[in-house]
C-alpha cells in the first residue's frame, strides 16, 4: 500500500489536511495494520475449471459463474465484497467530500426550456429532491406548475421518468419510466390540461422516444419482444416499431416496421415538423451509418433514399418538398444537404459544405440553420440561410458548451444553455431577429466563487504524435507540483465527444485541492468520424495510449505524479480505465473502473451488447479476436504485477453494461494482484447504468469514490 504524503495545496488547506489527519490518529495505529489485512482477506472468490476455444486458442474463463448475476450465490458474493470494501471507505476524506457535496446539491436546477405551441416545459428541482420534476407554463405570463412528479413513484427515488414528449396539439405527453436504472421503459400518457394519467401502459420499451403522429392522436414507439428468462441479461433483439393510439391498449398498437430475419436491425422514425413526412432510419448496433427511407405522411410505401451503409444521415428539417439533413458522407466532419422530394432522381445537393471544424448539432430555427460547430472542443455557433450563405454567429463572453437551440423554423426565438469546468449553468434567451440574448436563469451554488477557479486546455502528444485535447481545473490558490492530487478522466469511442462542462462532482474533487483533467481521446467525435475511426477497431488501442500519454504529460508538466494520479471513466470509460491500469500500472495512484465492459470477448452475449461489435469488433472475427484479446482487461491480468488500488463500481440493475463485468474483473484482479494494494468492489443496490440515479446514491457514490482515492494515495 502507498506511503501517505503531504497534500499539494496552500498552507490552509495544508493546515486543514492535517487537522484531517490528527483526527484520525487514533485509528492510524489500527486502520494500517487493518488496511494491510484486508488485502490480505479479501474475499476468496472460488473458481471453476472453464475454458471457451475462439479461433483455435484456448481461453481459460474460472470466474463464469459469475455471469449469474441474479442468483442467490452471486448475490452472496457481492454482499461479502461491499462489506470488504465499506471498511476502506470510512475515512475523513469521504465526510469531508459527502458533507461539501450536499451543500452543493442544496443549489437549484433548470433545464433548458423548450416550447410546444403556447406552453413553455422545463425540468427542475430544488436542490432537495431525489429527481428532477417536469414543470409546464401554460402561457407567458402564467405561473409554472408541477406536471409530472418522478419523486411520487417511489419512496426512494430509485423509479424514475426516462424521457418525456408532448404532442404536437401540446395536450398530451408521452413519458417513460424506468425501474430501479433498468434501460426497460414504461409509457404512460398524461392529458396535459387536465393532468388525468390515461389507464394503458407500454412495457417492455427500450432505447425508444415517443414520436407524435401530426394530428396527437397517438405515437410511435420501439417495443422489444418480452424477455425469455432473465429480463436484465436476456440478449435484446428483433426490435418493432409500433403506432399506440392515446385510448387504446397495447396489445391493439399497428406494427409499423419490423424484420424477422434480421433481428440485429433497428429503426427509428422521425415526423416533419410540418406534418408532412415520415423519416425511417434503419441502423445495425452503434454504427453511426444508417439507411434512410422516406415517404409522405399519408403514404404507407416508404421510398429508400440510402440503401447502403456508407454514411450517417440526421433530418433536419423540410419545407414544402425540400428536405435537408446533415451528413458525414465525403466529409468527416459533417455537411447539409437538399433532397428534393419531387425529384428524387437529383439526389443531395450540398448546401453548406464541410468546414475546419466538426459539427456538434444543427437546427433550423427562424428560417436559418444555427449549427454549432467544436472549435477544439469549444461551442462555435453559426447562422446559415438556406442557400449556404452565413448570417453572423453567436458570441459568448467566454469558452464553453453551448446547448439547447431548439426550436422550428417559424420560431424567432430560443433558449439555450452554457457551461464549461467552472462555470455552473447558464441559461439564456435568444432573439434571432436582432442575434441578442438575455439571462434566464442561472444555477447559484453555496459557497462557490468563479473567480477561485480556473481552467485551461492544452495539446499534448500521444505515443504516434497525434495531438489530444487536454483540459485542466483546479481552485487557483492550489500548489501545483508532483505532489498534487490529479483526478485524469476520459472515455474515446462510439463516436461520443465529452464537452466542457461543469460537474458537482469534479467540484468537490478541485475543493479537496485537487487537479481535474479531461482528455478528449480518439474514439470521439470532438474532430469529425475520422476521430472517432481513429479510436475503434483495430485502432482501439490509440485510446489507451492517448490515455496514459495524457498521465505522462501532467507529470512532465509537475502536475501530479504517478504516486497522485487517479484515472476514472464510465462504461466504455470503465474499458478504457481497466486496460490502461493493465498496460501502464507504473502511472497511477489510484484506478476507478465504472460499469465498465471488461470481457471483450463476451461483451456480446448480454442484453445490447452486440450492438457495440461496430465499434469494438466481433470476436467472432479472427483478426478482431486477436485484437480484443491483445487489450481485455479480463483477460490481460497478469500474475505478481503490482497494481495501483482499485475501486471498481457497478451496480445491481445495469442492464447496459451486466454487472458480471465488473464482478469477473474484480475477482480476477483480487487474486492476482502482485502486492498490497487493494482491489475493491462497490456494487449500488436499486441502480442501473447511472441514468435516473437519485441525488442521494450520487452522493454517496462520489463521495466514497474521492474519499477511498484520497486516503489510500496521499
Amino acid at each position: 500500500m502507498k506511503k501517505y504524503k503531504k497534500i499539494n495545496a496552500t498552507p490552509s488547506q495544508v493546515n486543514k489536511f492535517y487537522n484531517l489527519k490528527n483526527n484520525i490518529l487514533l485509528l492510524t495505529s489500527i486502520c494500517i495494520i487493518f488496511a494491510c489485512s484486508q488485502v490480505d482477506d479479501h474475499p476468496q472468490t472460488k473458481q471453476i475449471e472453464h475454458h471457451d476455444e475462439y479461433h483455435g486458442v484456448k481461453v481459460i474463463d474460472s470466474y463464469r459463474w459469475l455471469e449469474n448475476f441474479t442468483s442467490d450465490e452471486v448475490k452472496a458474493w457481492v454482499d461479502k465484497q461491499n462489506m470488504y470494501t465499506k471498511s476502506f471507505l470510512i475515512n475523513e476524506f469521504k465526510d469531508e467530500i459527502k458533507k461539501d457535496l450536499e451543500s452543493i446539491w442544496t443549489s437549484e436546477y433548470l433545464s433548458t426550456p423548450f416550447i410546444v405551441k403556447d406552453r413553455t416545459f422545463f425540468y427542475f428541482n430544488n436542490g432537495d429532491w431525489q429527481q428532477n420534476k417536469l414543470m409546464v407554463k401554460d402561457c407567458d405570463l402564467c405561473e409554472e406548475r408541477v406536471l409530472i412528479d418522478p419523486n411520487s413513484f417511489s419512496v426512494d427515488g430509485t423509479v424514475s421518468m426516462a424521457s418525456a414528449s408532448v404532442s404536437p396539439d401540446s395536450n398530451w405527453i408521452a413519458f417513460a419510466i424506468s425501474d430501479g436504472g433498468s434501460d426497460w421503459r414504461t409509457w404512460r400518457i398524461m392529458n396535459i390540461n387536465s393532468g388525468q394519467v390515461m389507464d394503458e401502459e407500454l412495457n417492455w420499451s427500450k432505447f425508444s422516444s415517443a414520436e407524435w403522429s401530426p394530428d396527437s392522436l397517438g405515437f410511435f414507439y420501439t417495443k422489444y419482444p418480452e424477455p425469455n428468462g432473465e429480463e436484465l441479461s436476456a440478449i435484446n433483439g428483433s426490435p418493432k416499431i409500433l403506432y399506440h393510439l392515446v385510448g387504446s391498449s397495447q396489445r391493439n398498437d399497428e406494427i409499423i416496421i419490423q424484420n424477422l430475419d434480421d433481428p440485429l436491425l433497428s429503426w427509428s422514425i422521425t415526423i416533419s415538423d410540418d406534418g408532412k413526412y415520415k423519416i425511417v432510419y434503419t441502423s445495425k448496433g452503434t454504427d453511426e451509418r444508417n439507411l434512410i427511407s422516406i415517404a409522405r405522411y399519408e403514404d404507407q410505401t416508404l421510398i429508400p433514399i440510402v440503401d447502403q451503409f456508407i454514411a450517417s444521415y440526421s433530418f433536419i428539417d423540410s419545407s414544402k418538398n425540400y428536405l435537408w439533413f446533415l451528413t458525414d458522407h465525403m466529409a468527416p466532419k459533417g455537411k447539409v444537404v437538399l433532397l428534393d422530394f419531387d425529384d428524387l432522381a437529383s439526389g443531395f445537393t450540398e448546401v453548406i459544405p464541410e468546414k475546419e471544424n466538426a459539427i456538434s448539432s444543427i437546427n433550423m430555427i427562424n428560417g436559418r440553420f444555427v449549427i454549432n460547430y467544436l472549435n477544439d472542443t469549444f461551442s462555435d455557433v453559426q447562422y446559415f440561410d438556406t442557400s449556404g450563405s452565413k448570417h453572423g454567429s453567436l458570441k459568448m463572453p467566454a469558452k464553453g458548451t453551448i446547448s439547447g437551440l431548439s426550436g422550428k423554423k417559424e420560431e424567432s426565438s430560443s433558449y439555450f444553455s452554457f457551461t464549461n469546468f467552472i462555470q455552473p449553468a447558464q441559461i439564456f434567451k435568444l432573439d434571432l431577429e436582432t442575434n441578442s440574448y438575455k439571462k434566464f436563469w442561472e444555477e447559484e451554488l453555496n459557497n462557490f466563487n468563479e473567480e477561485e477557479y480556473e481552467s485551461r486546455m492544452v495539446f499534448y502528444p500521444s505515443k504516434d504524435g497525434t495531438l489530444i485535447p487536454l483540459h485542466i481545473a483546479h481552485k487557483k490558490d492550489t500548489l501545483i507540483n508532483s505532489s498534487s492530487p490529479v483526478l485524469l478522466y476520459g472515455y474515446g469511442g462510439f463516436n461520443i465527444s465529452l464537452l466542457p462542462r461543469f460537474s458537482k462532482g469534479f467540484l468537490a474533487w478541485m475543493n479537496q485541492g485537487g487537479v481535474f483533467a479531461l482528455a478528449n481521446l480518439r474514439g470521439g467525435s470532438e474532430f469529425g468520424s475520422k476521430w472517432h475511426e481513429q479510436g475503434m477497431l483495430l485502432n482501439k488501442q490509440n485510446v489507451f495510449d492517448d490515455f496514459a500519454y495524457a498521465a505522462k504529460f501532467l507529470h512532465s508538466e509537475g502536475i501530479g505524479s504517478p504516486e497522485s494520479t487517479v484515472i476514472q471513466g464510465r462504461s466504455n470509460g470503465g474499458l478504457l480505465v481497466g486496460a490502461t491500469m493493465l498496460q501502464y500500472p507504473e502511472l497511477f495512484g489510484f484506478a476507478i473502473p465504472q460499469v465498465g465492459v471488461m470481457d471483450m470477448l463476451r461483451f456480446n452475449k448480454f442484453t445490447i451488447g452486440w450492438a457495440w461489435e461496430s465499434d469494438y469488433g466481433s470476436p467472432e472475427d479472427l483478426n478482431h479476436f486477436k485484437n480484443l484479446y491483445s487489450y481485455s482487461p479480463y483477460h490481460n491480468i497478469e500474475k505478481n504485477v503490482c497494481y495501483p488500488p482499485t475501486l471498481i463500481t457497478t451496480s445491481e440493475r445495469d442492464d447496459r453494461v451486466v454487472p458480471s463485468h465488473s464482478y469477473k474483473f474484480a475477482a480476477k484482479l483480487q487474486t492476482l494482484q502482485g502486492c498490497k494494494n487493494p482491489v475493491l468492489l462497490r456494487v449500488e443496490t436499486r441502480a442501473g447504468h447511472g441514468s435516473g440515479t437519485p441525488k442521494d446514491k450520487q452522493i454517496s457514490e462520489i463521495a466514497d469514490i474521492y474519499g477511498a482515492a484520497l486516503n489510500l494515495m496521499l
